[in-house]
């Protein structure tokens, strides 16, 4: 099937945005929607990996499902979706892994955005070969109610004592993302109970796939209202929460990645607007893992002292704090945009 321009264009605004926000200057003076929510609440910042997990869905509906139409074996699709995935997986450990090594104040962190992209890469993948859409749906909703469920019989969803926590905790020690320096006890954004429903924001992203596959556009703009109806209307019991994945906060954004979809096919496929973004899409695993070893490495070179003189010395008095530290995660996705810009003229296209 023809690659489409506004996927690519989506995976990679998404993946500019990813580095923006994980990349300023300093981190005391970020402007609020480009951080996270302390804990309940969903800022821009938050529809940032959600959306990239989503995108993942769409691609596989893309790229397995058309090979396995076409007759492709299905245990060939799924050894290569699950070599990918793995690699994926120990990318994301290899960068972890270094960063204790290299940062002094980083500690060993064994969860991470690249594992869990991994994780549920492999997952959306099983789906797509071997189930049809009524079983998709099935797990979505068991996903969903079942994770509602457990965070409920866990108790608290307050920081450090609910059950993701505690459950990440038991399982990786102190590796993980947090440490309370009080109690001693972890927390993980990315931790594995909280991959659950992640995979099921993965699923509603192969579902839209199908869908824009076949065309069925009002079907598309009819979910995506949906699911931010259904998902304003459950955090009223259970509150929107990137930290623990609510199903709440599935739904939400979910709702706003295919309203997203929908925008880009809209105006980049058939209204043949430009597909900015693009360089990025078609590296998009690359250009992330290398803005991390990026942020490995700049701290080695002094960046401390660099991002005062080429930017904090000179704009802090005339526009405050905010802007210079705004600027250099502008310069920081200039410079990741013109190297993928140059891989994709040259038609290098790294693929784990």
């Amino acid at each position: 099937m023809k690659r489409l321009a506004s996927l690519d264009a989506l995976r990679g605004c998404t993946v500019a945005a990813m580095l923006l926000v994980n990349d300023p200057g300093d981190w005391g003076h970020v402007y609020w929607p480009l951080e996270h929510s302390t804990w309940d609440g969903c800022t821009p910042t938050d529809l940032v990996f959600p959306f990239f997990l989503f995108v993942v869905g769409v691609s596989v509906a893309f790229s397995i499902l058309p090979r396995l139409e076409q007759g492709a074996a299905p245990e060939a699709l799924i050894r290569g979706a699950m070599w990918r995935a793995l690699r994926i997986l120990l990318l994301g450990v290899a960068i972890n892994v270094l960063a204790a090594l290299v940062m002094p104040q980083a500690h060993l962190r064994f969860p991470g955005v690249l594992q869990r992209i991994g994780l549920c890469f492999a997952g959306v993948a099983l789906f797509a070969v071997y189930t049809r859409p009524r079983t998709q749906w099935t797990a979505i909703a068991g996903l969903l109610l079942g994770y509602w469920g457990l965070l409920v019989l866990g108790g608290s969803l307050e920081p450090w004592t609910n059950i993701v926590s505690r459950f990440d905790s038991a399982l990786f020690g102190r590796f993980v993302y947090q440490i309370d320096p009080v109690t001693g006890r972890g927390h993980d954004p990315e931790g594995l109970l909280g991959s659950l429903p992640s995979l099921a924001s993965t699923l509603l992203g192969l579902r839209a796939g199908c869908w824009l596959r076949r065309g069925k556009i009002r079907t598309l703009l009819l979910a995506g209202v949906a699911c931010l109806l259904l998902g304003a209307l459950w955090s009223l019991w259970l509150p929107l929460n990137k930290n623990l994945w609510t199903p709440s906060f599935v739904l939400w954004t979910a709702g706003w990645a295919t309203l997203a979809l929908l925008a880009f096919h809209w105006l980049i496929d058939r209204r043949g607007w430009p597909a900015l973004g693009r360089s990025f899409g078609v590296n998009a695993i690359a250009a992330y893992a290398g803005s991390e070893l990026m942020q490995i490495v700049l701290p080695t070179l002094g960046q401390a002292s660099w991002y005062r003189t080429l930017f904090a010395d000179w704009m802090t008095p005339r526009f405050g704090p905010y802007v210079p530290s705004l600027a250099f995660a502008v310069v920081f996705v200039a410079v990741w945009w013109l190297i993928v810009r140059a891989m994709d003229r040259r038609h290098i296209h790294l693929k784990l």
